[in-house]
């Protein structure tokens, strides 16, 4: 009787400590997989989540944060169904879990991993160097981009149909510019793309604002146009949209996080409520404000759904841009 009253008191106390009442709970360290090395979006998302779970005793384990980058996300996305049913693994996506089987890259799909939470949209900005004389404004890109698509170097981070790219791409099919016809750069992290714009060693970089608002700040590179719906406030204030500029190229890269496949439901319930206690924080709140993101806070079965309808639009979208191998 002792004994077991015990044990009663040990796991009330255990989930008095994550905050979170449920069935299943985390016996050892979780790890934040991210699909690309140390200082690009996911790495920054994934950390900010590793630090915000911990700090606010969401979780009652440690969380560490796994790089492993390589094969546009594959090897990562490999890795987390190595450790199927296990609910102490979690990666931070982006739409590369889509496009990768759409362009072939990899097999693993969105269908073989288990949805959790989408966490904000992001937009893509388009930058240019302080040292091009090619780049001035917008116009000027557009212009040069309609005369001659291959005189100017545009960099993209972790691969083609990476979000960044895909946003960009969107923006000169609506300015009637076939986007299959642009020098575009692939590079490892969005920090190695920076690298090489203040280098003098591209044109142009397609970003989301988490990794550029420093330099966009000190005003080290140039600002041209986003694919927000409407102006950023902030830093991001005086940065046009292309909507505003005649151009229908609204985009959205978003931030998700997904666990491996043959989740049972109570673990899933239990990130179902993490996530959602995560969602009301004061200081994830202005983490998402101060990356000039929008929030979504889908929980697990809303993120199914938005990742079918995201399969489409994507499916759609990669085939204008000649880059689907889906049969």
């Amino acid at each position: 009787m002792k004994l077991t009253l015990k044990l009663q008191l040990c796991g009330l106390a255990l989930a008095c400590i994550s905050g979170v009442s449920n069935a299943w709970q985390p016996t050892g360290p979780i790890e934040v997989i991210v699909a690309a090395g140390p200082g690009g979006g996911n790495d920054k998302v994934a950390r900010q989540l590793a630090k915000l779970l911990v700090e606010e005793k969401l979780v009652p384990t440690p969380v560490i944060v796994l790089n492993k980058p390589g094969a546009g996300g594959v090897i990562a996305q490999k890795y987390l169904n190595s450790r199927g049913g296990n609910a102490h693994y979690l990666m931070v996506t982006n739409p590369a879990l889509i496009t990768n089987p759409i362009t072939g890259i990899g097999d693993v799909n969105y269908k073989e991993v288990t949805p959790i939470a989408q966490l904000f949209t992001e937009y893509v900005i388009l930058l240019g160097s302080n040292n091009s004389p090619k780049v001035k404004s917008i116009k000027d890109v557009l212009e040069s981009w309609k005369m001659n698509p291959d005189d100017l170097t545009l960099g993209v981070a972790p691969a083609l149909a990476a979000g960044t790219h895909i946003g960009i791409a969107k923006a000169a099919m609506a300015a009637k510019i076939d986007p299959s016809k642009l020098r575009i750069i692939p590079y490892t992290t969005s920090g190695d793309v920076m690298t090489a714009l203040m280098g003098g060693h591209i044109d142009l970089m397609a970003s989301t604002p988490i990794n550029v608002l420093p330099q966009l700040e000190d005003k080290l590179v140039k600002p041209l146009a986003i694919t927000a719906p409407k102006r950023l406030g902030g830093s991001m204030a005086e940065v046009p949209t292309f909507k505003e500029l005649g151009f229908d190229a609204v985009f959205g890269n978003w931030r998700g996080v997904v666990g491996p496949q043959g989740l049972k439901e109570e673990q899933v319930k239990y990130w179902d409520e993490v996530f959602e206690k995560l969602s009301v924080l004061p200081a994830w709140k202005k983490e998402i404000a101060e990356q000039q993101s929008e929030v979504m806070n889908m929980n697990s079965t809303q993120s199914k759904a938005f990742l079918e309808e995201e399969n489409s639009a994507l499916t759609q979208t990669l085939s204008q841009l000649g880059l689907s191998k889906k049969k």
